[in-house]
């Protein structure tokens, strides 16, 4: 029961009907595994031109850093890498989209005033991609200042959309049928991929703490000027900055004891493998170096939230190499930090 249309130039061809076909994205269509063994080589070329890059599925990813006075570099190196990706994608019968291209410059706002605007774009294929002032990847909306606010709007409106869905069925639930509901629609959408919110502004932070609260209130039927703490200490849900904790906490425990990925791993350098650091209290305790930053946007990095957030936890909880016992006993104290009381694990 499905269309097929064949675009060519500017025309298209008359509707074909099809009588079995395969969706896109679908689990039986092409092994997805297959499709990026094919794709593979396309990081050579990345590598060749000393770009380092990511690739997921058929999305490739790359980034070059400079300073402001050398920002031709980078759309140069860019156009150059662009060219040949277009050239291997046609050896490969592959069609790079110029359409679904983006380009995003990063930046603080000073750095950022100081590049031309007639070097941000790129030539590809004939084409020109102008920069975007955000992207989406994998769900994370990325701005030119990665200051995440568009993507904190974003996660907000979806669960607000979710939970006027729940509100309208709630008196036809009960209260564990519900729990279960928000739990799967929003408290997911709160912790996708939230250790990138690390050691941002509270006012930044603030609508997804209001959809916990609201997602709260839902479920235990509270009124709305009813107290919605005693709810979230029911619930047992950590506030959103204790969320993030939790998600550094386990990140950073998956690269010390974990099959992480490398990449992560090699951003984790414990104190005791320091030579001149190695007989200190803080080796002992399985503490991690914090490397120096210059910049406040800096801090956020993994490399440095991660050490930061767990040199913070206690040296019990750190030695813990069960990865199970340690998220337990990880919730336990954010729990006890937020509430200020005396739970058992």
């Amino acid at each position: 029961d499905r269309n097929l249309v064949v675009s060519v130039a500017s025309g298209l061809s008359k509707p074909v009907p099809l009588s079995a076909g395969v969706p896109q994205g679908s689990v039986i269509g092409p092994s997805p595994k297959s499709f990026i063994a094919y794709t593979s080589d396309a990081q050579t070329i990345f590598n060749q031109h000393s770009m380092p890059h990511h690739m997921f599925a058929d999305d490739m990813q790359g980034a070059r850093s400079a300073k402001p006075v050398n920002a031709s570099e980078i759309t140069y190196t860019l156009e150059c890498c662009m060219f040949d990706i277009l050239s291997w994608c046609r050896s490969m019968r592959l069609q790079l989209n110029p359409g679904k291209t983006e380009l995003l410059w990063f930046g603080t706002p000073a750095n950022l005033s100081k590049v031309p605007m007639n070097i941000r774009s790129i030539n590809l294929g004939g084409q020109t991609v102008h920069p975007s002032t955000s992207i989406c990847t994998l769900g994370v909306v990325f701005d030119c200042y990665l200051s995440m606010k568009q993507h904190v709007s974003r996660v907000a409106q979806s669960c607000y959309f979710h939970l006027r869905r729940i509100r309208s069925i709630r008196d036809r639930l009960d209260r564990e049928t519900a729990c279960h509901l928000v739990c799967a629609l929003i408290l997911t959408r709160l912790d996708y991929c939230n250790a990138m919110l690390a050691d941002l502004p509270q006012a930044t932070l603030a609508p997804l703490q209001r959809v916990l609260h609201a997602a709260a209130r839902i479920v235990m039927d509270l009124r709305p000027y009813d107290h919605v703490t005693p709810a979230l200490r029911e619930l047992h849900w950590l506030p959103i900055q204790h969320r993030i904790s939790f998600k550094l906490g386990s990140l950073t425990h998956s690269g010390l004891y974990g099959n992480s990925p490398e990449y992560l791993r090699n951003l984790l350098r414990p104190v005791a493998d320091v030579p001149a650091r190695a007989s200190l209290r803080s080796a002992s305790v399985r503490d991690l170096v914090v490397p120096a930053t210059r910049l406040r946007m800096s801090e956020r990095a993994f490399s440095v939230a991660g050490p930061k957030s767990w040199n913070l936890l206690p040296s019990n909880l750190k030695l813990i190499t069960d990865r199970n016992r340690f998220r337990q006993g990880l919730k336990t104290h954010l729990y006890r930090q937020a509430y200020d009381t005396n739970v058992s694990t």
